[in-house]
């Protein structure tokens, strides 16, 4: 594809353009770009590749490269990330949001406040350092992830500022717990400056820096309110201190100052350690990433750096070491642990041939493994990006969320002012009212609307990834708790997806060999599962197979070819029909082999232009062990099952028969799936489609939300919202109750966010709350939020149930000896 690469310049804006071939290509890229209004003139240059734009300031680079686009080419785009510290509320996330976007060529930016990263796309060609300075300028430190991630730790303890507020304020606010027992004490005013005075200007000089920033931008967040409330009532207090110093000092306000402040520092310390312990399921995976390899190099074993295995490499997994990288076995057997990747439960049996995951430990076998995948191609990589983009986005319900914050602290600074005159001119007294004021300024807690969302995905994807439940992105984990309908495809998600032959039926003039001769060389390099399970027969018995050409696939129907000069064709019931076959007396054996559940296929040759029944096969599928549950599960939760199967209605209904299914669609095309699921969404319901992510593209795009099952080894297509590591079909009750639960604590904390403002702001301004019950009630409130998402955590699907699996808390799976190394002991 051709693309398209912008920069600004000063005196317009200069796109890269590829793909030109000739004066053609110049006049019509000139003219599309002419076209867009603002533009004032637009040159191109064929010799330099390079489009000069002279426009009006309202132009973007956007406009210009959507132009292009229409002419016929593309736009080269990147997504970059960066940590953004100093954000404290939702207003902060909003102010980043706006900063990024401005910058020309930027066509999205997302923040979260949770995980303290922005998410941004842009045109490939606007500079990082551009997004670090609008961020920057927003009043907020830029960093690259890695940057960030590499930070040293706190040479003090976090806890600290917190420890030291709370000592110099517990003698400030001790006369008024004191007078609860009916003992009176009060400490000097000079006393109470002195202690109060660090509080204020030392330990709460974060919030004087970052409200400041935030005027700066001509915006607000809660450091803003929390600066001004305090600074009002510290103050008042000096100002009456200083008043009367000669004689009797009337009562000051200097408590409340510093209780709000040291409560606002506690209520921001339990929040960070909330948000660490959502953010643990990203830790845990990336504790698995190996940093060394054994690796076997002109006959020698050598231990390189991860980074250094290339694609092919030989790289030897002793007892006990953890799996440097994805790669596929050619010496040894042995079981591997891969219980932290896909979630299953027990060690998995592992032989030449098969396939190994990153990161999964080895038990008791010494194995070669000729590497497959390396870097960021590999399962566990691409396992973290999906739960680190699942994470990062924003849940289409948090939008109500965005709309409020953009108008929330320029609300709350005029109630407070409103709250300030109302008092002074109804009753007089300029200090009851400031007191007032303070108290609204300091309940309003945005900081809670902004962790509500984030906080609750970040647990639910975590908690989900660790049981083998890659959430895609947070629109289909809030689109799941709605599901009414899960439509399965049977083959590979039901069944095992490894069908055996079962029975072979020869028409009058032939015989049971030739059937299963010339079924074979149809089907001789076709890797479909049938297919497969007729060379195993055939191997089996040393049958002698022709040769077949011409072969080719019939969509939905089954394979042709010319085989000894003969056209032959294999397919299902459908194909029979419309070749307008008769299947005579094996009609009979085909609906008693149906009845069993069996998947009939039909061969047929040609004679000239008549076609002619030649026999049938006959396949056995055998039903995955929890398949029987996981529909079972289904019908608790109160949803419909279909099935939707290109096989036969007799074996369609007997496996449905079986599993308790409620509606059946057999003799399904591939292509007609996506049809039947877009009719059950038009009949109201909210449909989920469960496949294996190889031919069933279309109906899972045409799903309210797709899953794909997977093996540990086998992420699914782009296509799924949600992939199942492992082909437990339970797997999708689960997802859908996590989703129900984490939709629940969404619910829950934008309740109780939107309920302590909508409630705590009037109490305030009617003067029914104190500046430090308020401050309380505010760190409260963030607090509360973030630790009832974090409840979430403890959730256990009925698969783990099923297996014996324990919850266990996302720091305890870094066990088992993870060192970050691929050698771990067994004994540790």
């Amino acid at each position: 594809m051709s693309t398209v690469v912008a920069s600004s310049n000063p005196s317009g804006i200069k796109l890269r353009v590829t793909g030109m071939t000739c004066a053609s290509c110049v006049m019509r890229i000139q003219k599309m770009l002419a076209a867009v209004p603002g533009v004032k003139e637009a040159s191109v240059n064929l010799a330099t590749e390079e489009a000069s734009v002279d426009a009006d300031a309202s132009v973007t680079a956007d406009s210009l490269a959507a132009a292009v686009r229409k002419a016929g080419y593309g736009v080269a785009t990147a997504e970059t990330t960066l940590g953004v510290e100093g954000m404290t509320c939702a207003s902060c996330v909003a102010r980043v949001e706006k900063a990024l976007r401005q910058i020309p060529g930027v066509s999205g930016a997302t923040v979260n406040l949770a995980t303290e990263k922005a998410t941004i796309q842009a045109l490939s060609t606007v500079p990082v350092s551009a997004l670090k300075t609008a961020i920057e300028k927003a009043g907020y430190a830029a960093k690259e992830v890695r940057e960030q991630e590499r930070r040293p730790s706190h040479r003090t303890p976090v806890w600290w500022p917190v420890a030291a507020s709370a000592a110099l304020t517990l003698p400030l606010v001790a006369p008024m717990l004191l007078s609860l027992f009916g003992v009176e004490w009060t400490l000097g005013g000079w006393a109470q400056l002195a202690l109060a005075t660090p509080v204020q200007f030392w330990l709460g000089w974060r919030f004087y820096r970052a409200g400041w920033k935030a005027v700066l931008a001509r915006t607000g967040n809660m450091d803003l309110l929390v600066a001004l409330g305090t600074s009002a009532a510290y103050g008042l207090s000096v100002y009456l201190l200083f008043e009367h110093a000669g004689h009797a000092v009337p009562h000051l306000y200097f408590e409340a100052s510093a209780a709000v402040i040291t409560l606002v520092l506690l209520g921001k310390w339990l929040e960070h350690r909330a948000k660490r312990q959502t953010a643990d399921a990203i830790r845990a995976l990336n504790a698995l990433r190996p940093t060394t390899a054994r690796v076997r190099r002109d006959g020698a074993e050598v231990d390189v750096p991860v980074e250094r295995v290339v694609m092919g490499d030989l790289v030897v997994i002793r007892p006990g070491d953890r799996v440097a990288v994805d790669g596929e076995i050619v010496e040894g057997r042995s079981h591997v642990d891969e219980s932290l990747i896909t979630g299953e439960s027990l060690p998995v049996p592992k032989g030449v041939g098969d396939k190994v995951t990153g990161g999964a430990i080895n038990a008791e076998g010494a194995l070669t493994v000729r590497t497959t995948a390396i870097g960021a191609e590999t399962t566990l990589a691409r396992i973290i990006r999906m739960v680190e983009s699942a994470q990062a986005a924003k849940a289409p319900i948090q939008r109500i969320v965005d709309r409020v914050s953009a108008v929330f602290v320029p609300v709350v600074l005029a109630i407070a002012l409103a709250t300030f005159l109302g008092w002074a001119v109804a009753t007089g007294d300029w200090e009851h009212a400031l007191i007032n004021a303070v108290a609204v300024l300091v309940i309003a807690c945005p900081c809670a609307l902004g962790l509500a969302t984030p906080t609750a995905i970040m647990a639910g994807t975590g908690v989900a990834a660790r049981r083998g439940i890659l959430i895609k992105d947070a629109e289909a984990l809030e689109v799941a708790h709605a599901v009414t309908v899960v439509a399965f495809d049977k083959t590979g998600t039901l069944t095992e997806g490894k069908p055996s032959l079962a029975a072979v039926a020869a028409a009058k003039g032939s015989s049971r060999g030739d059937v299963l001769r010339l079924a074979a060389a149809l089907q001789k390099s076709s890797s479909h599962p049938l297919a497969v399970a007729v060379m195993d027969h055939v191997r089996e018995r040393r049958l002698p197979v022709p040769e077949a050409r011409d072969a080719k696939a019939l969509p939905g129907r089954g394979v042709e070819g010319v085989v000894g000069g003969r056209r032959l064709a294999l397919g299902s019931t459908r194909m029979l029909r419309e070749l307008r076959l008769d299947a005579g007396p094996l009609q009979l054996d085909a609906q008693r082999l149906e009845r069993q559940g069996r998947t009939v296929s039909w061969l047929v040759g040609s004679d000239g232009d008549q076609w002619r029944l030649l026999g049938l096969l006959a396949f056995g599928d055998t039903i995955k062990s929890t398949a029987a549950a996981a529909v079972a599960r289904l019908h608790r939760l109160g949803i419909r099952t279909v099935m939707l199967t290109g096989d036969n209605r007799g074996a369609a209904r007997a496996v449905a028969k079986e599993l308790g299914i409620d509606e059946v669609r057999a003799e399904v095309l591939p292509g007609d799936k996506a049809a039947v699921v877009k009719e059950l969404r038009d009949a109201g319901a909210v449909v989920a489609f469960v496949g294996d992510g190889l031919n069933d593209g279309p109906a899972l795009a045409a799903a309210s939300v797709s899953y794909a099952m997977a093996g540990g080894a086998d992420v699914a297509t782009e296509t799924a919202g949600i992939t199942l590591m492992r082909g437990d079909p339970r797997l999708v009750a689960d997802s859908l109750d996590v989703s129900r639960r984490t939709y629940s604590k969404i619910k829950q904390g934008l309740f109780w966010a939107f309920g302590y403002n909508v409630l705590g702001i009037p109490l305030a301004a009617l003067g029914m709350l104190s500046p430090v019950v308020a401050g309380a009630a505010m760190a409260f409130s963030s607090v509360s939020v973030v630790v009832n998402a974090l409840t979430l955590q403890r959730w256990r699907g009925v698969a783990d149930a099923a297996a014996g699996l324990h919850s266990e808390p996302a720091s305890s799976m870094t066990v088992r000896g993870v060192t970050g190394r691929a050698r771990t002991s067994p004994k540790q």
